[in-house]
């Protein structure tokens, strides 16, 4: 289990990066896909401090963890982790979005160290996983692939058929992590593709599943140390979220899936809700 400084370490980490998230709202303004980013930042966040073997000084080691983003419009929160974990300059975020960039909107696979994959059409992320994984057991290698995926993603054809294969090559270096907002830029998730419970699915084909807090960074921590569940079978962790989670106004709201604003009022409330959350947070562990 983590020691507390090790939780407070990491949640004050988490938070700093929200920040820096906001920074960029600021500086940028821009359609900014606002909801899922505050969702999955936690988790990303765990993964780039303590879980994946990488390093931002030789981003293609030969035996670093593989992290895939599938839910590509997510990119700005990947690219806030990965400049607080060293890959490149904190100006490189200023520039979100504009023309011939190196932050856009979606993932460009080549544009920055740490980026292995392009993302934007939904669907794809744990097929590529898969077929990385199976290359890394047919030449006996430990490396990892942690896929991280939206629930509203799960509802493509293209994921299951990815967790038949994964199934069938027995790949248990494959994790497939659902962020579980329960909202999609159309609406509720259930009302348009009622999913749960996803465990259970995962369960029938063939997958080893837990059900996780997906704000709790003990929890994501713990669930994440220790792959493989079972020995030859595929890793599934759904961990339950809140889109827009830490701003008050935002949470659970389908009109901040994506949010455009400059307004220095609104920017202002985001930042305080920000910190109040952060406080209080910090403030139960005691």
């Amino acid at each position: 289990m983590l020691a507390k400084k090790d939780i407070i370490n990491l949640m004050t980490k988490s938070h700093e990066n929200k920040v820096t998230f906001l920074e960029i709202i600021r500086r940028c303004g821009g359609d900014t896909l606002f909801g899922g980013v505050l969702s999955s930042l936690d988790i990303l966040t765990v993964l780039y401090n303590g879980i994946l073997k990488h390093d931002p000084e030789n981003p293609k080691w030969e035996d670093r963890d593989i992290f895939l983003l599938s839910g590509g419009h997510k990119a700005i929160g990947l690219y806030v982790v990965l400049q607080s974990a060293g890959y490149f300059e904190k100006d490189i975020l200023w520039t979100y979005n504009e023309f011939k960039c190196r932050v856009p909107l979606h993932l460009d696979g080549k544009s920055l160290p740490g980026l292995e994959f392009p993302f934007g059409s939904l669907g794809h992320g744990l097929s590529v996983g898969s077929g990385i994984a199976a290359g890394f057991k047919h030449d006996n290698k430990s490396n990892r692939v942690f896929v991280l995926t939206g629930d509203g993603e799960m509802s493509e054809g293209s994921v299951w058929e990815a967790m038949l294969s994964a199934t069938k090559y027995h790949l248990d270096n494959l994790i497939l992590i659902i962020d579980k907002n329960n909202l999609t830029c159309d609406g509720y998730l259930d009302e348009i593709v009622p999913l749960s419970p996803l465990d259970e699915k995962a369960r029938a084909f063939g997958w080893e599943a837990k059900i996780i807090n997906g704000h709790d960074v003990s929890q994501i921590y713990e669930s994440l140390s220790n792959i493989p569940y079972k020995q030859g079978k595929p890793n599934c962790i759904v961990a339950n979220t809140i889109k827009g989670k830490g701003v008050n106004f935002a949470e659970n709201r389908i009109d901040y899936h994506s949010w455009k604003t400059k307004s220095k009022d609104d920017l202002e409330k985001a930042a305080e809700s920000i910190e109040l959350c952060y406080r209080e947070e910090i403030g139960k562990i005691g």
